[in-house]
């Protein structure tokens, strides 16, 4: 079952997240997503990508009650997957513009936090992380790519407070570049990867290695700490009682 579909269309790939209502992130999805961006990554006449969600969801996130039937070591190989696409995607050599169809939540706003630009439709949807609301902390990564997006000051505010944030308040803190009506989204994004994608492509992947390269290290450093520290407050007793109310469908 394709959970990621993929257009083509003038040097423009888009890859769809495609997976029921909320587009919840499992270990299929990742696997897709790491096999779509390996294969455009080679493809001479891709020049950018726009990464976006089917129907009124960017993405909610984990499908955290698919992950209550884990085992703690089937979690961490999940979450070491995870990390490892959301890494290639925050190093990746060509330009990824993220158009944000709608909630934009925890993991999907990783995936979201990862690429060149993020354009976000305005109305009822919201962006967050807002993990520290069900008892959950964060992974090492996901907090270097927001201080990367924010700055120090905007992260705090963002991590602690756990708050789901409009299109307009993500802009003033500087979570998304560009909001836009549902009606004009997908014209923006495709913009914008137009833009950078019509730059000369090693001076982008220079570049942007430069921005971002010293954060891929820092990221690969703590990553693995991080998510055992991840685990060890999942499964604790009150936020395994907190998973057990969460339901995405």
């Amino acid at each position: 079952m394709d959970l990621v579909n993929l257009q083509k269309s003038d040097g423009i790939a888009t890859l769809i997240l495609n997976r029921g209502k909320v587009n919840a992130i499992n270990g299929d999805m990742v696997d897709q997503l790491k096999g779509h961006l390996q294969s455009l990554e080679v493809d001479r006449e891709v020049k950018a990508i726009i990464l976006t969600g089917s129907g009124k969801f960017f993405s909610f996130g984990f499908d955290i009650p698919e992950f209550l039937s884990f085992s703690r070591e089937q979690f961490k190989d999940y979450l070491l997957n995870f990390t490892g696409l959301y890494t290639t995607l925050f190093r990746y050599p060509k330009p990824v513009v993220a158009a944000l169809n709608g909630h934009t939540i925890a993991g999907g706003c990783m995936l979201a936090l990862a690429c060149d630009q993020r354009v976000m439709v305005t109305g009822k949807a919201r962006i967050a992380l807002n993990e520290i609301g069900f008892g959950a902390s964060l992974l090492a990564g996901a907090t270097e790519m927001l201080r990367f997006a924010v700055g120090n000051y905007n992260a705090t505010q963002v991590l602690y407070s756990g708050a789901l944030y409009s299109a307009e308040d993500a802009l003033g803190l500087g979570l998304v570049h560009q909001v836009a009506s549902e009606v004009d989204l997908m014209d923006m994004a495709r913009q914008s990867a137009v833009e950078m994608g019509s730059k000369d492509l090693p001076a982008f992947t220079s570049i942007k290695n430069l921005l971002r390269g010293a954060i891929v290290e820092e990221m690969k450093r703590r990553e693995d700490r991080s998510i055992d520290e991840f685990i060890d407050i999942w499964y604790s007793e009150t936020t395994w009682a907190n998973l057990q109310d969460i339901r995405i469908y």
